[in-house]
């Protein structure tokens, strides 16, 4: 690839770059607030439309796709961006303040993910499907044959993420699972790395190309105020976002408002709680206030699953912890952020912790440095977790974390209960803690979409197996997830077939399971073929 990037700062519309207007929005450094260089075009509302429109006209034929060509597609992005040279990483550090090593993980992280919903269409199982053969001499009535599988759901509206320029971003994980699931795909780039989103949405563009997909399968737009008319307009299907409650709510409700509601699937606003039990904090209390303090500072603490909420029983291993954590958190060094508004954000909300009557400041330099966070630790009072105040629930988003410590392990249970939904929640145990946070660990199942023992929430694995979800106000909806394989089941529906013609049945419902799917056929799993008498 060639090191010379042209950077033009207008909208991917069905193949096409479209601009009207001025140039009005500017790329900024987040390090220093000066601008890079670059400025992009704000979509009007018409180019909004045409973007939603461009993928309505290429749904039916990317939808019918096969598994394999979706596949070969994803796999050809992933190999576009694991080719994004320095210079693309100059530019992304420019925008985020994020090093080197953080973006080249991401990137990996990012292609990976494209890699792993390949794997998935391959593997076959995303088609979900289900037959109950005709019995048409079933009494009192006969069976009609019935053949069930999923397909895709339509447009989706992606939003981009501040604090994951790549993996929750232009070719981040919704727009996988969109596009693994036959559905294109009108991304909305996020403000704060513009640059990063061109660039990445041209990989993504060469390998539409390449593979000869449709023109507007993906397509991208900048912009502010651009969010409501994308999710208002009829061709949406669905929206995907990662960001703060505020802004997923406003979408939701948007969403709801429609003459047809489309389902949100919105990743908002999480405090990971983190208890810390009695045998844990004596044995390794030291060790704990070193791995947690790296824990819910790393990356400037801008991290959806960074651990906010830490609760322990009161007591002299507790006290210790606290005067630990407290003097390595006042060693740590500020941290620049992703931008200017996240950083006005953070203040804003330590400002509220410390007008808060019952929080206490514990350690972290009070002095404002431009462009730099500095971690923060405080101390609130269980009287107001247990008393519903609201800004105990609510995330600071930054290198900042809340202690509680609580008389015993009743009121433990109690300060959990009282806990909205989260993303993450953690146990740290010692062999001898397990038969008090056994009902802890059920309890807090109820709670998030992840439950830790003994590890550190901010590592999220991209695999089969992960949730990145939880009950509102964490997720807008808790029957997702927004990393892994399951991700994609959000932008499918399942569709049954009732005496459909052989001929026309698709290659997934077919007699002859010319894929050779695991099929649930008459309440049995099974690879084989069904006689052909089944489908008379």
């Amino acid at each position: 690839m060639s090191n010379a990037y042209t950077i033009r700062g207008q909208q991917f519309i069905g193949g096409q770059r479209r601009a009207s207007g001025e140039a009005e929005l500017v790329s900024l450094r987040a390090d220093n607030g000066q601008p890079t260089g670059h400025r992009f075009f704000s979509a009007s509302i018409a180019e909004t439309a045409a973007a939603a429109d461009a993928a309505a006209q290429a749904f039916t034929a990317y939808s019918q796709l096969s598994a394999e060509r979706r596949a070969d597609f994803l796999e050809a992005i992933a190999e576009q961006l694991d080719a994004l040279d320095e210079e693309f990483f100059n530019f992304a550090m420019q925008e985020t303040a994020l090093p080197l090593a953080r973006l080249s993980g991401e990137r990996a992280r990012t292609s990976g993910q494209m890699r792993l919903f390949a794997s998935l269409l391959r593997r076959g199982d995303v088609h979900g499907v289900r037959i109950d053969c005709a019995l048409p001499q079933r009494a009192p009535l006969p069976r009609p044959d019935l053949r069930q599988y999923r397909t895709a759901l339509g447009p989706v509206a992606v939003f981009g993420a501040s604090n994951f320029p790549l993996a929750f971003s232009t070719a981040g994980g919704d727009t996988a699972a969109a596009l693994a699931a036959g559905c294109p795909v009108v991304f909305k780039a996020h403000s704060g790395h513009m640059i990063t989103a061109e660039l990445t949405a041209q990989a993504i563009e060469r390998a539409r190309e390449q593979q000869q997909i449709p023109a507007g399968v993906f397509n991208m737009i900048y912009g502010n105020r651009i969010g409501a008319d994308l999710v208002q307009h009829p061709a949406i299907q669905a929206v995907g976002f990662t960001g703060s409650l505020r802004g997923g709510r406003a979408l939701f409700d948007l969403a709801m408002r429609r003459p047809q509601p489309i389902p949100v699937f919105a990743e908002m606003s999480s405090i990971n709680p983190l208890v810390i039990m009695p045998r844990a904090l004596a044995q390794r209390g030291q060790q704990i206030a070193s791995d947690l303090l790296a824990s819910f500072t790393l990356g400037c603490g801008q991290f959806c699953t960074k651990p906010g909420l830490i609760i322990g029983i009161r007591g002299e291993a507790f006290s210790q912890f606290t005067r630990e954590l407290s003097t390595k958190l006042d060693a740590a060094p500020p941290q620049a952020m992703l931008n200017a508004g996240t950083l006005a954000h953070y203040r804003r909300g330590l400002a509220e912790l410390e007008q808060q009557e019952g929080i206490r400041h514990l350690a972290g330099s009070r002095e404002q440095q431009p462009y730099l966070a500095a971690p923060q630790l405080y101390q609130a009072d269980i009287c107001l977790l247990l008393g519903g105040n609201p800004l105990l629930q609510e995330e600071v988003f930054g290198p900042v974390a809340i202690l509680i410590a609580v008389e015993n392990h009743q009121q433990l249970t109690a300060a959990l209960e009282s806990l909205q939904g989260q993303l993450t929640a953690t146990l740290l145990t010692d062999p001898e803690d397990l038969d008090d946070a056994a009902p802890l660990a059920q309890l807090l199942t109820r709670k998030a979409g992840r439950v830790l023992f003994n590890g550190y929430p901010t590592g999220v694995e991209v695999c089969d197996a992960m949730v990145h979800g939880g009950p509102y106000p964490a997720t807008s909806d808790a029957r997702g997830s927004s990393v892994g394989t399951l991700a994609i089941e959000r932008f499918l529906r399942p569709v049954c077939l009732q005496n459909y013609p052989a001929a026309l049945l698709p290659p997934a419902l077919q007699d002859g399971n010319p894929l050779g799917l695991l099929r649930l056929v008459n309440g049995i799993y099974t690879r084989d073929p069904i006689p052909s008498p089944a489908n008379n």
